[in-house]
């Protein structure tokens, strides 16, 4: 199992534009990537501006494929502009 965290913080005024693209994203990546086990998509009402994605992939090679998928790439050039800051973090399970 390998556990990705991605926050955003989204340009002021942008999340209305961000969040379709964001949720579209995630229901492709499950749908389309076998190596794609969970994707959520959270928000916090405190904190408007800030987006959460907690994933998991069979194994670091699925989460690879993951951003080489066009609809990755797609979404990765349609916010590019939207975004103020990201921080991902990557998760291996210890067994």
């Amino acid at each position: 199992m390998y556990a990705v965290t991605v926050t955003f913080t989204i340009a002021p005024d942008r999340m209305r534009d961000f969040l379709p693209l964001m949720l579209a994203n995630a229901e492709t990546s499950l749908a389309d990537e076998p190596g794609c086990r969970q994707f959520d998509v959270c928000t916090d009402p405190d904190l408007p501006d800030q987006l959460f994605l907690y994933e998991i992939y069979d194994d670091r090679a699925a989460f690879d494929a993951h951003l080489q998928s066009d609809h990755f790439r797609s979404f990765d050039a349609q916010v590019a502009d939207m975004i103020a800051d990201k921080a991902v973090r990557c998760w291996a399970e210890v067994r």
